[in-house]
């Protein structure tokens, strides 16, 4: 293979890489450059030009002439005064000899182990340019086509044939995807395994979420809304806590639309997740009944050291506030970062009632604590409930619900 081809060939593989001209000069002569270094030990003393359109190649060994008995003869930037007149006759000491060096020079194997070499350098260059573009795409939404899908991650393509991965744990449990879908998700991060970069897609980050409030509410956009904070259970329920620093303009009135208009997209998007936009405020009892909306919070007692906050509420507010799935109270909890108990306000009847720890004796205290968790502190507001209420609430067996009504009954049958 001559030098002609070999460049020619290695440019078009090049430029169908979208490699830039002086990227391209670069690996050429470094890869030529360490063909002469392997050959000759060192290419301090060569000249390598090289021009990619033409496809030409010249490699010019530089030598200064010294008299054949001088010391320095076997200096590898010295030629004797007889080797140089043997490439030109009328060659003097002290001047400098410009010997042209042709590919072949150096053995049709080394030649072959250059080609190879470039195509490898332009293939990692390639990895190179992919991390750096979705480096800088962290946090960014793209769009690509469903190609392949696994048991435990859905492949994708981008526009330009790159390979992007929406694993199980990052896609919303309903989403449902087909071969040729197109799908949006944010760049999660950018792995490096074995030298390939791997491209982690999210559909269930908080950010996916901020970034598509960006994209439907323009004062999102342009900062004259500021997204405080999201907390999301995907695919069920989010929590955005929104702010704005223009009396003018209604944060959630603006992030809501006309009608739902704006945020209806979004919701669409996400597999339609419920989600409450909330008006920041630093108050934390008036934070903390935004939070707990729909619910009507009635009063608040907050401890600051043990980031605790008790809620009490009506009864027919507890499940309001607790929400489909416990979702509204952990969604809470997360958004104003404290853990919030909801207590039952007793009326007159109700204070007869019993609190469920007079129990312990006779219900097992981790029972008890699955009962609270849902907001049923009190025999009665238990009671209150028919068993499949109960049992799909808590998630308990039936065997143990009927047990817990059996016990909860014979206090007052008594």
């Amino acid at each position: 293979m001559d030098a002609k081809v070999l460049i020619e060939s290695f440019a078009e593989f090049a430029r169908s890489k979208n490699v830039d001209r002086p990227t391209m000069i670069r690996i050429l002569e470094d890869v030529f450059r360490a063909m002469i270094r392997k050959k000759f030990e060192t290419d301090e003393n060569f000249d390598v030009t090289i021009n990619a359109d033409q496809g030409d190649l010249e490699i010019f060994r530089i030598r200064e002439i010294v008299d054949d008995n001088s010391e320095d003869i076997w200096d590898f930037d010295k030629i004797s005064f007889t080797e140089a007149r043997k490439i030109e006759p009328d060659f003097e000491i002290g001047e400098e000899v410009y010997e042209k060096i042709e590919l072949e020079a150096f053995g049709r194997r080394a030649v072959q182990m250059a080609r190879q070499t470039l195509i490898q350098r332009i293939k990692d260059l390639e990895k190179d340019i992919l991390y750096n573009k979705y480096e800088e795409l962290v946090g960014e939404i793209v769009s690509a086509e469903v190609y392949q899908i696994l048991g435990r991650e859905i492949l994708l393509m981008d526009g330009e044939g790159n390979e992007l991965i929406l694993p199980k744990a990052e896609q919303i449990s309903k989403d449902r995807f087909r071969k040729g879908d197109t799908v949006k998700a944010i760049v999660h991060r950018v792995d490096m395994s074995n030298g390939n970069p791997k491209i982690i897609l999210s559909r269930t980050s908080p950010v996916f979420l901020e970034r598509l409030f960006e994209n439907e509410v323009p004062e999102v956009y342009d900062g004259l809304i500021t997204i405080i904070k999201i907390v999301r259970e995907p695919g069920e329920r989010a929590k955005v806590a929104v702010e704005s620093y223009d009396d003018r303009i209604d944060p959630v009135g603006a992030c809501v639309g006309m009608k739902g208009s704006r945020i209806h997209a979004v919701v669409r998007e996400l597999q339609n997740e419920n989600i409450d936009v909330i008006n920041y405020t630093e108050n934390l009892d008036l934070y903390v009944t935004r939070a707990l909306s729909p619910a009507k919070v009635s009063s608040i007692t907050a401890n600051e050291e043990t980031k605790r906050i008790s809620v009490f509420l009506k009864p027919d507010q507890v499940s309001l506030a607790i929400g489909k799935g416990g979702y509204n109270i952990k969604l809470a909890s997360r958004l104003i970062g404290y853990e919030i108990d909801v207590f039952r306000e007793l009326n007159e009847y109700e204070e007869e009632d019993v609190d469920l720890m007079e129990f312990v004796d006779e219900i097992d205290s981790w029972i008890i604590d699955e009962l609270k968790k849902t907001g049923l502190d009190t025999a009665k507001s238990v009671l209150s409930l028919t068993k499949e209420d109960l049992t799909r609430r808590t998630e308990l067996e039936e065997e143990t619900v009927d047990e817990i009504f059996r016990i909860l009954g014979q206090e007052f049958d008594q």
